[in-house]
């Protein structure tokens, strides 16, 4: 009923400005354009799949990393019916599900024992509240940072019940400013990879290392935030998990939907003596992640264990396609739509990383810049998204461009198909 009201409102608002049907015609127009539209709509929920044509790998106002196909069988595998999320089939009691994806994430890292969470400021938060409720926190100025959203590391801080001690300047601090802090209060020398941005110039920090060196000397644990979830050690400026942990840090913890190219949950690796207490605290019920995520976590994971990641995980497969692969792309659909009449265009230009990660880094690739008559970029790019499944472009230069890296090879026929449509 209150489909086919608005649509009558939307109708006699039409006949009053003169735009409305013949009479004849008014209930048909009702139904069909109105009230059918309108109940499409509300049926199809607001949730919906989009074609990332933007160039920004880990897109988060997209969706973030796309699963990987055989994460998706395992996810329906799991999904479809009963699980041992909580159930030790060895020895048929009660088990719990924090122990899910640790094997794997063990192997991976080298860390000591691992948990996950449902995502990476749950992780901090957990850290923070477990080890550092009452007592003292130290940070780096420089690594006070906003990871988006409006959430800043302060205010997560803050939650947790620690106090924060920031040391040195916004651009550069030492090893001495650390210690110099230590006292009985100090629980944990944190360390924040600032992700989503770079300072340049006069700076200084010290390394991990010599984090680690310091804090063993004074008895303080070292938690180094990663953010992003580098599992392999090839892009530029990003951190690896594998590479914290080979620095000696006690815990380590990072995003399982970004670089790593998983479902979103957070992930914390390191001390066996550190994580358990985070697995045994009442927090945990809170953030906890359910069988779903871990049925695609566990699957991506295992890809990375064969050594297959780089080839089968969608993020990944986008981080390494070269601009004459996605040149090669870009030709043969420019070809079919020069054939529906569009003006199309080659061009250089550049990917980005996304998702806080690798700031500053570009990754070279060749757009197609498709362009209808006199219609204007911004109208052919709105035009875009009202497409269904939606294709979410980029305007560059006053012209809407196409970048092939974030479209997966198998939607390609899907994009042709849509864009045909003019």
């Amino acid at each position: 009923m209150n489909a086919l009201r608005t649509a009558a409102d939307r109708l006699r608002a039409a006949i009053a400005n003169g735009q409305g049907p013949a009479d004849s015609d008014a209930a048909a127009t009702i139904i069909e354009s109105g009230a059918q539209a309108a109940l499409a709509a509300g049926a199809r929920g607001s949730l919906r799949p989009v074609l990332n044509a933007t160039g920004v790998v880990i897109h988060t106002n997209l969706g973030r990393a796309p699963i990987a196909p055989v994460a998706l069988e395992r996810l329906a595998a799991i999904a479809a019916g009963y699980s041992n999320l909580e159930y030790d089939l060895a020895e048929g009691t009660r088990g719990s599900r924090t122990v899910h994806a640790e094997s794997l994430l063990t192997t991976l890292t080298g860390a000591e024992a691992a948990v996950v969470v449902n995502n990476n400021a749950a992780a901090l938060l957990l850290i923070l509240t477990a080890l550092a409720n009452g007592r003292e926190v130290v940070i780096s100025r420089g690594e006070l940072v906003e990871i988006g959203g409006g959430f800043r590391v302060p205010d997560v801080m803050r939650q947790s019940g620690a106090t924060l001690r920031e040391v040195g300047t916004t651009n550069r601090t030492r090893t001495n400013d650390y210690t110099a802090t230590v006292s009985k209060a100090t629980a944990l020398f944190l360390r924040v990879h600032p992700s989503n941005f770079r300072i340049e110039g006069f700076t200084e920090r010290p390394s991990l290392a010599e984090l680690v060196t310091a804090g063993r000397a004074m008895g303080v644990p070292v938690v180094d935030n990663i953010g992003s979830g580098c599992l392999l050690d090839e892009l530029a400026g990003e951190p690896s998990v594998h590479a914290s942990i080979a620095a000696g840090v006690d815990l380590v913890c990072f995003s399982g939907d970004k670089l790593l190219g998983g479902p979103q949950c957070g992930i914390i690796a390191g001390r066996k003596a550190l994580v358990e207490p985070l697995r045994a605290h009442p927090l945990m019920r809170a953030v906890r992640v359910d069988k779903l995520t871990f049925a695609i976590l566990e699957a991506t994971l295992a890809e990375y264990v064969a050594g297959r990641a780089s080839s089968t995980v969608p993020v990944q497969r986008m981080l390494h396609a070269t601009a004459a692969e996605i040149e090669t792309r870009a030709m043969a659909l420019g070809g079919q739509l020069a054939a529906r009449g569009w003006q199309i265009a080659l061009m250089s230009g550049s990917s980005a990383v996304g998702g806080g990660s690798a700031p500053g880094l570009g990754l070279p690739t060749v757009l197609l810049s498709i362009s209808r008559g006199a219609e204007s970029a911004a109208a052919t790019e709105a035009w875009l998204r009202t497409l269904d499944p939606p294709i979410v472009a980029r305007i560059e230069d006053d012209r809407v461009v196409l970048d092939l890296r974030t479209v997966l090879p198998e939607q390609d026929k899907t994009l042709a198909d849509l864009l045909s449509r003019t």
